[in-house]
């Protein structure tokens, strides 16, 4: 038996040992990875530049395409790589780090999507209110996540290094471990629950007054335009809980690895992918700002 301090690599498995599934992988990978960062970085382009998207709601949509880079790049390309020269190893301190960064970045994003849920208030949201819930956001999540993973650093591996994913998650690590992780997997299910269940309550609250107010509208047609604004919002809501209580809200780390890798992939590559193409096909202001975008841009070259 070996403890953490001679450890100083790991072996990740990945998804799949067959080559021509390797292939598939790595581009449907690379397709939503390039497609991720092209639509996120498009829509933080749009609210910076447009001044109609100066309001709260695109502050926080903002914010979110930032995070959901910063998720999907916590993995994706180390895995990228990892698929084409062949070699899965690695150290012990990038382990550590991408294991870090994608349960922040992961879970952050639920304390940023029980703030947009109240960016709908424009009368008591102000450009302070905006800033001190993105920082409460971010430092939320630092402290639900970091006693769990302080004590999993002291915990001692086996032999084994191989790591069953394509990322250094927590299930994964908890099952190389030798000494007993009941506590450690305890304390990370009631901080998870904690998280999703408070969150989702503030989700909820604040949809039941804003259903509320919409249904009091006279016009079927601002009814119609109110919802249509909602319904972006609740599919990322929708998307992210259910892919997240389905990897993490169980007892066992040992329970459904082949099934939550596959499910990890999709929420590392196809969610961030989605966000900027939900919130933009149905809003006509972000639809109408690209459009402004696209001529300046056309504009300025034929000037030159």
């Amino acid at each position: 038996m070996r403890n953490r301090t001679s450890v100083t690599y790991f072996i990740l498995l990945g998804l799949t040992d067959d080559p021509e599934l390797q292939v598939v992988i790595f581009f449907f990978l690379f397709l939503t990875y390039v497609l991720s960062i092209t639509g996120n970085l498009t829509i933080i382009i749009l609210t910076l530049l447009d001044s109609h998207l100066k309001t709260p709601m695109y502050f926080f949509l903002r914010n979110l395409s930032f995070l959901e880079i910063s998720f999907t790049s916590a993995c994706n390309p180390r895995f990228l790589v990892s698929i084409l020269t062949g070699d899965k190893s690695i150290s012990y301190n990038a382990c550590v780090a991408q294991l870090f960064f994608f349960i922040y970045f992961g879970s952050t994003e639920f304390f940023l999507l029980a703030s947009m849920s109240y960016d709908h208030y424009t009368t008591i949201i102000s450009k302070k209110i905006c800033y001190q819930l993105i920082i409460s956001s971010w430092l939320a999540c630092f402290l639900v996540i970091f006693p769990p993973l302080a004590m999993g650093l002291e915990l001692e591996f086996c032999d084994s290094n191989i790591i069953d994913h394509f990322t250094c998650d927590s299930a994964p690590l908890l099952q190389i471990f030798c000494t007993d992780t009941s506590t450690l997997e305890l304390m990370s299910f009631i901080s998870a629950l904690i998280m999703l269940m408070t969150t989702l309550m503030l989700i909820i609250v604040s949809y039941i007054y804003i259903l509320r107010t919409i249904l009091k509208f006279p016009s079927s047609k601002q009814r119609k335009k109110a919802f249509s604004t909602c319904s972006s919002h609740m599919i990322v809501i929708s998307i992210s809980y259910g892919s997240c209580i389905f990897m993490y809200m169980k007892t066992s780390a040992k329970a459904g690895v082949a099934l939550t890798k596959g499910v990890a992939m999709l929420n590392t590559s196809v969610a961030p992918m989605l966000n900027p193409f939900i919130y933009s096909l149905r809003n006509q202001q972000v639809k109408q700002a690209f459009k402004d975008l696209v001529r300046k841009v056309f504009a300025s070259k034929t000037l030159m």
